[in-house]
């Protein structure tokens, strides 16, 4: 039997998602769509098809239209948060699973909090403003501290914790200006969110979704830095974490879907946990970043790539597990100053424990990086996972491999 052939949207960043391919290309012949010829991609490929701008989605609907009626795709799948609802108006056009209205609903962060809210699901207060007056005005509606988000971004860009008014002030222009960092993504005449502050742990929850049923998959809790702003510094998946048998998430997950209408697909949601319980913090309808699904399958879980890959097929997803499941986590590095020149990373193999199975660069010699908030997760320069028969294990090994970090800076 054939094996479907599924249509992909933009392979994303190598570092961050190149185990996607490599596992979806063993089941599956992938033809991706990307905007220059591909490189390391081609080794997973069963073909491919360059585009002038993912952004014109005539273009790519006209694209993929004619490659399908040369052969016809089973599927369309995209992981890059950019291109999400491109991918879905393209599965629409092509008559597969994929429902653009929905896909827009999670990637507009002011008409989520609208579904949200209008389904009574637990949620931070939101306000949608557009300037410094009115931003002023929603944080002392909500009351201090407050959140600054932008409406249409991701990966933390623009997302700030603002504790009075001075800070409102100041941090305004940072959050209406992260644009700059992903010109790609939607700008609105009224792009903040003034937000309640959600004090507490926060974790997420990649859920795989089919016809209707939420099944979670991986639970990572996060380690957040550089406050007042979001940077996610690492994540650990433990799969005997006691979440797993909290009710109260597990609805709260459910409703959070249901309200959003999402039928079918892969999710990524992002929850703090407070004191009056869990809240949504966003609803991300692709599989989740920061590798968290592929330290899932190294901790004996289930592969989310597969797993999206089917559902975007519109068939039944395969959730298997190893008998034997174990803790593993990621920590990603930041240079010390601003604007480092990189000219060489590199770990010292006598301060690496055994835990730590896989680390590298983040930056190539030559590109410059800097700490939050001049750069965010763009400014990473390296990471390391770790593998151990506890989550405390695992943070103990990425500690040290910390330390023996090696920053040549020119």
């Amino acid at each position: 039997m054939a094996k479907p052939r599924l249509l992909v949207l933009t392979p994303g960043i190598r570092a961050y998602r190149e185990y996607l391919l490599r596992s979806i290309g063993l089941a599956y012949r992938v033809h991706l769509i990307l905007t220059e010829s591909p490189t390391w991609e081609r080794t997973y490929l069963d073909g491919w098809t360059v585009v002038a701008d993912l952004a014109d989605t005539d273009d790519l609907v006209r694209v993929t239209t004619g490659l399908a009626g040369e052969t016809r795709f089973d599927g369309v799948l995209c992981w890059d948060e950019t291109w999400i609802v491109q991918a879905a108006r393209v599965a629409a056009a092509l008559g597969l699973p994929g429902d653009p209205t929905v896909i827009e609903r999670c990637r507009d962060k002011h008409h989520t909090r609208a579904a949200l809210d209008a389904n009574h699901v637990a949620q931070p207060g939101s306000r949608l403003v557009g300037d410094e007056g009115t931003a002023l005005s929603a944080a002392q509606e909500i009351g201090f501290p407050v959140v600054l988000k932008p409406r249409a971004m991701a990966g933390s860009f623009g997302v700030v914790k603002a504790a009075d008014e001075a800070e409102v002030r100041r941090f305004v222009a940072f959050t209406n200006q992260s644009w700059r960092m992903a010109p790609e993504l939607p700008r609105h005449v009224r792009n903040i969110l003034v937000e309640e502050y959600a004090e507490g742990p926060e974790i997420s929850v990649d859920s795989v979704v089919f016809q209707g049923e939420v099944t979670p998959v991986c639970i990572a809790r996060k380690e957040l830095g550089f406050a007042p702003y979001f940077e996610e510094m690492g994540h650990v998946v433990d799969p005997g974490d006691p979440l797993w048998h909290e009710p109260t998430l597990t609805s709260l997950v459910e409703d959070a879907h249901a309200a959003l209408g999402f039928t079918d697909g892969v999710t990524h949601t992002e929850i703090r946990l407070t004191r009056q319980g869990p809240k949504i913090i966003e609803v991300n309808a692709r599989i989740g970043g920061g590798l968290i699904p592929y330290l899932n399958v190294l901790g004996g879980g289930a592969d989310l790539g597969l797993a999206a890959a089917a559902v975007a097929c519109g068939r039944r997803p395969t959730v298997d597990v190893a008998l034997r499941r174990r803790p593993t986590a990621i920590r990603f590095y930041h240079p010390a100053h601003d604007n480092s020149v990189i000219d060489e990373i590199t770990f010292d193999p006598a301060g690496l424990p055994p835990q730590v199975v896989e680390h590298g660069p983040l930056a190539e010699p030559g590109e410059v990086k800097s700490p939050p908030p001049r750069m965010l997760m763009d400014g990473r320069v390296a990471y390391a996972i770790a593998v151990g028969e506890r989550a405390d294990d695992c943070r103990a090994a990425l500690d040290a491999a910390g330390r023996a970090l090696r920053i040549s800076i020119r």
